[in-house]
C-alpha cells in the first residue's frame, strides 16, 4: 500500500463512522459485487453502524438497473445478494464519502477529472492498492465480456480487497 494511502487509512481508522464508495463504469458489475462483499465483510464483524458502503458508476449507461444478472449469481453462489440499483457519480458524492474506489485506471482519472478539490483527489484510492500482490492483478477487470471465469475472478479478487480494506480501516487494539 502506499504511504498516502496509509496515511488516509490511519486517519479513517480513528472515525466513529467511515463513508465507502466503490466505483466502475456502468455500475452493474465490479462496483455492485465490491459493495455486497464489503457489506457482508462488515456485517459479519458486527460493524454495520460503523459503516456506509455504496456503489455508483461513472457512465450513465444502466442509471436505475440491478447488477448485471451474472454478477447476481456468482456473488449468490457465495452468500451475497446483490440488490443495488445503478447510479452515477456525482459532485456530491466527494463530499458523502471518506474513500472512493475506483476499480481500474480508466475510472480513476474519470473520478479524477470529477473531482471538486484538492481534498476530494486524495479520496481517491484504486481497488487495486488494497488486494495483495499474490493476487497479480493491479486492476480489477471488467469481468463484462468474459465467461464465468472473469466473474469469479473479480469476486476472488474483491473479496481479497475488501478484507485487507477493512483491516486496514479497523480500530487497532
Amino acid at each position: 500500500m502506499k504511504e498516502k494511502t496509509m496515511r488516509l487509512a490511519e486517519r479513517l481508522r480513528g472515525k466513529d463512522k467511515i463513508a465507502v464508495l466503490f466505483v466502475c463504469l456502468g455500475n452493474i458489475c465490479r462496483s455492485p459485487a465490491a459493495e455486497g462483499v464489503m457489506r457482508a465483510i462488515v456485517d459479519e464483524a458486527g460493524q454495520s453502524s460503523r459503516w456506509t458502503i455504496d456503489s455508483a458508476g461513472t457512465g450513465r449507461y444502466h442509471i436505475g438497473q440491478l447488477p448485471d444478472h451474472r454478477m447476481r449469481i456468482h456473488a449468490r453462489r457465495r452468500g451475497l445478494e446483490l440488490t443495488h440499483r445503478c447510479r452515477q457519480v456525482c459532485e456530491a458524492d466527494f463530499d458523502d464519502f471518506d474513500l472512493i474506489i475506483p476499480m481500474d485506471a480508466d475510472n480513476e482519472a474519470n473520478l479524477r477529472s470529477l473531482a471538486p478539490t484538492p481534498e476530494a483527489l486524495e479520496k481517491i484510492v484504486p481497488m487495486a492498492e488494497f488486494v495483495d500482490m499474490s493476487m497479480r492483478y493491479d486492476y480489477i477487470p471488467d469481468p463484462y465480456y468474459e465467461g464465468a471465469e472473469g466473474f469469479e475472478l473479480v469476486l476472488d479478487l474483491l473479496q481479497n480487497g475488501c478484507h485487507r480494506l477493512f483491516e486496514q480501516l479497523s480500530p487497532r487494539i
